[in-house]
């Protein structure tokens, strides 16, 4: 390890702040943390060739011109390649381009302990861990005649993103909670069924900002998570970081988040399991500790400190 001067580092990101989704929001911290530490950034859709010390690149594939012309000029200078989580539970494992990609980075970063194991073998020693991060957001007051639930995800087929509204017409009639969506609409045939989902029970608000979305967050009792993909969801660090619990689909990429004893796990796609999850988390104060608890536990690992260590540590290896 050593230290690493300023230099020009050029971070390619399929999206932008249009997007509002996960992927940006990655490429946006990594854009402040390293701006911080001194180096002129400059974040692009795609390299356009300028002189630059170092390529920081967000997903195998969309991104794999950028790091292939890169990797061409430059052979030696530093080449990151972050996966999401596409890249992980699928490109890498029949793309070119995002194998490719693997193949040319000096460094590859996933960002939860289990995307390490769908690496190839050759390429896990270049792979490192970088947990995503939220600032703390006190707890806000939360409802006393209902017990909130949000939910956070755009509407596309990855995201599952109905499970909850499935669940929720489930729940007991004594049951007091009531779903909130937040999340654009990505797949314009899932608008039908989400207008006829509506319900007192759930109710789909539509993109909102982030810093909304975060105070939705932190004004919910739990918050549910039912990807069928994640790379390592940023929606867990800011539930997490705002003392709201979370239920998840069972898949790796949310495991190697929260860990492997969690007790707020349902099997994918499987509402029944689901509700019984929330009335149960409704119900029982016991259970609704205990997931508190094992979140704090992990909140360590969610700071912005912790996330802005561990890119200067990567950094720093190639001094």
């Amino acid at each position: 390890m050593g230290y690493i001067p300023a230099m020009r580092i050029v971070l390619v990101t399929p999206y932008l702040a249009a997007a509002r989704n996960g992927n940006f929001h990655t490429a946006a911290r990594w854009l402040r943390f390293l701006r911080r530490a001194g180096h002129d950034v400059e974040m692009v859709k795609e390299w356009d060739g300028r002189a630059a010390n170092a390529l920081i690149a967000l997903h195998a594939r969309r991104s794999h011109s950028s790091i292939a012309q890169f990797a061409a000029l430059y052979p030696a200078p530093p080449l990151v390649v972050i996966l999401t989580g596409t890249d992980v539970y699928r490109d890498i494992h029949f793309d070119a381009d995002a194998q490719d990609s693997l193949r040319l980075a000096r460094r590859l970063v996933v960002l939860q302990d289990k995307g390490l194991d769908e690496l190839p073998l050759e390429w896990r020693a270049k792979a490192r861990v970088i947990y995503q991060s939220a600032p703390t957001l006190r707890p806000a007051p939360r409802p006393a005649r209902t017990f909130d639930v949000c939910v956070v995800a755009h509407l596309r087929e990855e995201k599952d993103p109905f499970r909850a509204a499935y669940a929720s017409r489930l729940l007991p009639a004594a049951s007091r909670i009531r779903v909130r969506h937040v999340g654009g609409l990505l797949q314009a045939e899932m608008a039908a069924e989400a207008h006829a989902l509506e319900s007192p029970r759930w109710h789909w608000l539509g993109a909102l900002s982030h810093g909304e979305t975060r105070r939705r967050i932190a004004r919910s009792h739990l918050l549910v998570i039912s990807s069928r993909m994640e790379g390592g969801a940023n929606v867990i660090c800011e539930a997490v970081m705002a003392g709201t619990p979370v239920l998840a689909s069972d898949i790796a990429g949310n495991v190697g988040m929260l860990g492997e004893d969690y007790a707020g796990y349902f099997p994918l796609g499987d509402e029944t399991a689901l509700a019984e999850l929330l009335w149960r988390a409704e119900s029982d104060p016991v259970f609704l500790a205990l997931l508190q608890r094992q979140c704090a536990a992990r909140a360590p690992l969610f700071t912005p400190e912790h996330e802005a260590a561990a890119l200067t540590s990567l950094l720093e290896e190639f001094a």
